[in-house]
């Protein structure tokens, strides 16, 4: 089926590992390196601490049992347990210092992404799933923080520790120590073989995870839908294949984990039997002793921990650099569309909006409009009518600058909009698209997004004008009643009147409306309509609606099909002329009919 092929699309595999990756990781290490240092310093103490364990056994078993020195004994007992205790108090000082650099770590990644993502033009949200998006903000930001903080901590320890058990083991026996070396190169090769495997493992984990929580998002969002058209069934078993792919690229991924600690494990009891071998052998010769064998024996058996644990560190590495890489590749995600170095402030708009051949397309090769060309004079308004897919939208997005135009130009006031500030751009435009969102919170908090500091007079007058007040004081708590997620506590005519309120509070220069009362009904459509054209007075507008009979009275109304602008003119202009608009219009009154 082709919706399941959809959400199984997995993003590229074939990608070596890229060293960029972790030089943009560091950036967020620098500001925290001194802590982490300071962690380090804590972690190498505590290991030189530790290692001090077998040279005192080695003495208890050579020199103070066989001689019968009970007090030197009990001094050793005692250098033993503070030790450990020393060990301990060490390592919890590390792991406090360490929780705190990880979560600040995952602030700031989390923060920049956040503030990324906000950039983004729309062109990236229309080419993804967003639960796709979502699973890089929250679960990969997640992931990767230790790695970041504890993991370079730890590799950079156990290297540490690794030295110093070799020092510790040449102190006390080299020949002996020479023998547990001898591992060291069928280790690597080991770990050679192994390591792109893990890589890919991991990578296709976190591919699947990306495609389960895009359905599962996705399905959240229209579970009502779900419901109308009793897709329960089917979606479960959607949902199950895609929980099988994650089940089965899991245990791949821990199978191939698997086979490193039980390698490393058995080079190093081979290595240990060795040890005891080449040892007795040597002790019965006389020279070795009892306590240089045990101590060696311990000593073996620690160099290798600091190597398994740099080889579970090394496996976690290469599942979290997946990770890595789908957060970098958000970060490095380009701002297309964004302020030029030049870009001017714009000036207080006064409407005049032009379009200079422009075309555009949102797909290489998909030419949605062919050099379309119009000039509207300041506070004139605007209706766009035409079929479905022709580029109304399109048209009012690139006066906004959502996108780029591919070329030709769009000019406001005689000004590019390509060379101004899209903050001074947009904070002067008032635009209401079709979908209404609702943020969760107040009905106020919703009205007050676009002006924050509006007073309650100015949100009552907004509301009044778009005929919303009357209902929202019937609500609970009025203007202070919470609506949920999405507005689902709304009707749809409810949002878009909210949404409508939003927009009149920001009083803007130029007014954009696409399907603004789609979802509302004709008897309030025509109280609103009163409203609106108090709102429209003195103001450049541009409509686009499909009910025609709201927009008979603009200034000048657009018919948009083929790429451009097939007529233009005033409703009576049009109408004489009998072409598309006129056939447009004429069999919506057929309908009402």
């Amino acid at each position: 089926m082709a919706e399941r092929n959809t959400y199984k699309q997995d993003e590229r595999l074939d990608e070596p590992f890229n060293i960029r990756h972790l030089l943009l990781a560091s950036a967020y290490i620098k500001k925290y390196l001194p802590k982490m240092i300071m962690a380090l310093c804590i972690s190498a103490v505590s290991a030189a601490v530790a290692l001090l364990g077998p040279i005192i056994t080695q003495k208890a078993i050579d020199d103070a049992i066989p001689n019968g020195k009970m007090n030197f004994l009990f001094l050793l007992g005692g250098m033993l347990i503070s030790v450990a205790v020393i060990s301990i108090i060490l390592a919890l000082l590390r792991s406090h210092l360490m929780i705190r650099v990880s979560q600040n770590i995952i602030y700031d990644i989390r923060k920049d992404l956040f503030a990324h993502l906000q950039k983004l033009p729309f062109q990236y949200y229309d080419d993804r799933p967003h639960g796709k998006i979502l699973i890089r903000v929250v679960n990969y930001v997640n992931s990767v923080s230790d790695m970041l903080s504890n993991g370079l901590i730890n590799i950079i320890l156990e290297m540490i520790n690794l030295i110093l058990i070799v020092i510790f083991m040449m102190i006390v026996d080299v020949q002996m120590s020479l023998v547990v070396m001898c591992g060291v190169p069928v280790l690597a090769v080991f770990l050679f073989w192994i390591k792109n495997r893990q890589r890919r493992a991991w990578q296709r984990v976190s591919n699947k995870n990306s495609n389960l929580n895009a359905y599962l998002q996705e399905n959240i969002v229209g579970a009502r839908i779900t419901q109308i058209f009793a897709r329960e069934d089917e979606n479960a078993k959607i949902f199950a294949d895609l929980s099988d792919d994650c089940r089965k690229t899991w245990m791949h991924a821990v199978r191939c984990n698997n086979l490193v600690w039980p390698g490393i494990d058995a080079i190093s009891v081979c290595i240990r039997a060795a040890i005891f071998i080449f040892g007795m052998i040597l002790f019965g010769q006389g020279s070795k002793s009892i306590g240089t064998i045990v101590a060696i024996s311990s000593y073996s058996s620690r160099f290798w921990q600091p190597i398994m644990n740099m080889g579970n560190i090394f496996n976690n590495f290469l599942n979290n650099m997946a990770y890595l890489e789908r957060i970098f590749e958000t970060l490095g995600e380009p701002v297309t569309v964004d302020n030029k170095p030049d870009a001017v402030e714009m000036k207080p708009i006064r409407g005049a909006v032009s379009f200079r051949d422009v075309c555009f397309s949102y797909e290489p090769g998909k030419e949605i409009l062919h050099k379309v060309s119009f000039d509207v004079k300041p506070g004139m308004s605007v209706a766009l009518v035409g079929p479905t897919g022709a580029g109304k939208s399109t048209i009012v997005n690139l006066i906004s600058r959502f996108y780029n135009v591919d070329s030709g130009q769009v000019l406001i006031d005689g000004q590019d909009v390509s060379d101004v500030t899209l903050s001074s751009l947009r904070s002067q435009m008032g635009i209401m698209m079709q979908d209404s969102f609702i943020f969760s919170g107040t009905i106020k908090d919703n009205i007050l997004y676009g002006k924050l500091d509006a007073t309650d007079e100015e949100i009552r007058k907004a509301a009044k004008l778009v005929c919303a007040d009357s209902f929202i004081n019937g609500m609970s708590d009025g203007y202070d009643t919470e609506v949920k997620e999405r507005g689902s506590l709304l009707s749809q005519g409810q949002k878009q009147l909210i949404s409508f309120a939003r927009t009149v509070l920001s009083d803007p220069a130029i007014l954009i409306l696409d399907e603004a009362t789609s979802s509302i009904d004709v008897q309030t459509e025509r109280a609103l309509q009163q409203g609106l054209n108090s709102m429209l007075k003195g103001r450049t507008s541009f409509l686009i609606a499909h009910r025609l009979s709201t927009i008979r009275n603009c200034d000048l109304i657009m018919y948009v099909d083929d790429g451009g602008i097939t007529e233009a003119g005033t409703h009576e202009e049009l109408m004489a002329k009998k072409g598309d608009y006129y056939h447009l219009y004429t069999s919506q009154l057929e309908d009402i009919a």
